[in-house]
């Protein structure tokens, strides 16, 4: 990575970090995402996780695309975030922008996130948008967008949901102060990242829908409730409570509840039940004015017999509020 501070955004290289596994349609759509970009001065660092089927002979397919492509491949399966990191370690731009090899970007993505960098104070270190979540068809399924910027550091403890990796880009000297992504976290890396870069910089939106993620059974991170339970939820807990509890009280017992809901929403989709009910149980404990702990743990009182027509009766009102 460069040592840059606050860089002049007019003349800046964006390095984008492209994890794969094993997915190459996927991954040369996403690739094209990034050569039809607006913006020009570009670096792309595709990072193959030890696929079955290497990923080079797709890399190749851009090698006259007029951006500069490198391709690293790991010689064992490591994680998405080892890869992420190890495409980080190569980077040679002022800013870094992630991109799945499951999402694509919209021409414009790229040249907007630098005005914005352009347009903005010194002290903005991350600036994101929103995504299009799609069907096989194209049509709309939701889409994700929030809208925290400044400091967002009590935003996240307060559960505020913030987009995807595809959709930020980050100053390469905020990525130095804040490390890199914790390996160790199987899950709600982005969160746990989040939370240290927003120890060192404000936040930026640009409120448009610039990413596009087709839904379907290819999607490749799953949702490994043991994992979380065991894992990502203690060591996210032994990380970041103290800083939560220096904001204050408030603030320490909705990141607690917060991440509770959390992981009773993931104990009941998976069936845990007893395990929905302990979370939600605890997430109401250390905030009761949050109105969802209390559905899912309605939810998950009787089992299958109660979850599946609440889940049923969820889709239908959200799917009636979306047209």
């Amino acid at each position: 990575m460069t040592d840059s501070t606050a860089p002049d955004s007019e003349s800046s290289t964006v390095s984008v970090v492209l994890p794969t596994y094993d997915r190459p349609e996927f991954l040369k759509r996403a690739i094209r995402s990034v050569v039809e970009q607006t913006y020009d001065s570009i670096e792309l660092i595709v990072v193959d996780d030890h696929s079955p089927r290497p990923a080079g002979p797709v890399v190749q397919q851009f090698d006259d695309s007029g951006i500069d492509i490198r391709y690293i491949r790991h010689s064992e399966n490591r994680g998405a975030n080892a890869a992420r990191n190890t495409a980080i370690r190569a980077t040679n731009g002022e800013y870094v922008a992630f991109l799945d090899d499951d999402d694509q970007w919209k021409p414009t993505k790229v040249e907007k996130q630098v005005r914005a960098f352009q347009d903005t104070d010194d002290d903005v270190g991350v600036v994101y948008t929103g995504m299009e979540c799609v069907d096989s068809t194209g049509n709309r399924v939701y889409s994700r967008m929030s809208q925290s910027q400044g400091d967002a550091t009590t935003d996240i403890f307060l559960g505020v949901p913030l987009t995807p990796f595809s959709c930020v880009m980050v100053r390469s000297d905020i990525i130095q102060k804040a490390g890199l992504l914790d390996v160790e976290m199987p899950s709600w890396q982005d969160r746990e990242w989040y939370i240290r870069l927003s120890q060192h910089c404000q936040f930026e939106v640009i409120s448009e829908l610039l990413v596009l993620r087709e839904l379907g059974e290819h999607e490749q991170i799953g949702d490994d409730f043991e994992s979380k339970r065991d894992i990502s939820y203690p060591l996210f807990l032994s990380k970041h409570r103290e800083t939560a509890a220096e904001h204050g009280s408030y603030y320490e017992r909705r990141f607690i509840s917060s991440l509770s809901e959390t992981l009773a929403r993931s104990a009941i989709a998976n069936n845990y039940y007893t395990d929905a009910i302990k979370y939600s149980i605890k997430s109401i404990y250390f905030y009761p004015k949050q109105v969802r702990p209390y559905l899912y743990l309605l939810a998950s009182l009787g089992g299958d017999l109660t979850y599946k027509p609440a889940t049923k009766l969820y889709r239908m009102i959200s799917r009636a509020n979306q047209h």
